[in-house]
């Protein structure tokens, strides 16, 4: 379906009649990707026009459920990107390790992969019992997924390898038991984690962190979204915490470019600097 500058219009009108009817905010959101999805769930739904499917949204709160489901960034799995595993052992586990207590921050959680593959890494560093992680999403619908630790079994296979390319010290077979045709992560995997509601474009700061992880998330926003949701992770961090980014992301051109410093470029792993009583003089 061509997209026509109509179309255009009547997107914008549904994600503000999303944000005054459900509070979800999406008008900050790569239009490109908005786009797809929302022709995607026309075409599926059968319906005539991006104006029925708004009337849809409003008036019919199954129909929205389904909506957000396609809005959410639900791309994930356990160790995504081994290399920055690697170096998240290598270059901030020693760091962390100074802490008697660690705060990590989770934002843009999805199903929980990623979560659980970073309390595997801080059990195997021996940090996981002196360690809170906050896994949030604004799709309580991803939570509760993420909450139960339920994944394909059929996925196990390349979450092992994954694994073993991060650098893992022990079998993967010992974090997960077989069900059926599901893998049930181990439920000690699970003790310090809190799985939250928590909207990126809407909500305030979760502070304060010694890290924060949201990787592979900023790339679906704006460039003005960007530079809020960077603020409240500047805002959310201690001083000198670490920003994990995904592969395809940076600071750079962005608001906060000259807030963090980059520790290990190539994986996008950043430091918060501290501003001096001189830097901020000449402010």
């Amino acid at each position: 379906m061509k997209t026509t500058e109509n179309e255009n219009i009547e997107i914008e009108m549904l994600l503000e009649a999303i944000y005054r009817k459900y509070g979800y905010d999406f008008r900050s959101y790569s239009r490109a990707s908005i786009k797809r999805r929302i022709l995607h769930r026309l075409a599926i739904s059968r319906l005539k026009s991006i104006s029925e499917l708004q009337h849809r949204v409003l008036y019919h709160i199954e129909f929205f459920e389904k909506l957000l489901m396609d809005f959410s960034i639900n791309v994930t799995e356990m160790f995504r990107d081994p290399e920055f595993y690697k170096t998240l052992v290598k270059e901030i586990i020693p760091v962390l390790q100074t802490f008697p207590y660690i705060k990590i921050w989770h934002a843009g959680c999805s199903t929980g992969e990623e979560v659980y593959s970073m309390a595997i890494i801080l059990k195997e560093e021996g940090l996981y019992d002196r360690t809170q992680i906050y896994a949030t999403d604004f799709n309580e619908v991803v939570l509760r997924q993420a909450r139960q630790g339920i994944f394909p079994l059929e996925r196990i296979k390349d979450y092992t390898y994954n694994y073993q390319r991060s650098g893992g010290k022990e079998s993967f077979a010992n974090y997960y038991t077989a069900k059926y045709d599901s893998a049930i992560v181990d439920q000690s995997l699970k003790k310090n984690i809190v799985f939250a509601g928590h909207n990126l474009a809407t909500d305030g700061v979760f502070g304060e962190m010694n890290m924060i992880v949201c990787r592979n998330v900023l790339i679906y926003f704006k460039k003005n979204l960007q530079n809020h949701v960077l603020g409240l992770f500047k805002a959310s961090l201690r001083h000198h915490g670490f920003l994990c980014l995904g592969t395809k992301e940076s600071l750079m051109f962005t608001e906060h470019e000259n807030d963090f410093e980059a520790v290990a470029g190539k994986v996008k792993i950043y430091r918060k600097k501290i501003k001096t009583l001189e830097n901020e003089a000449s402010i």
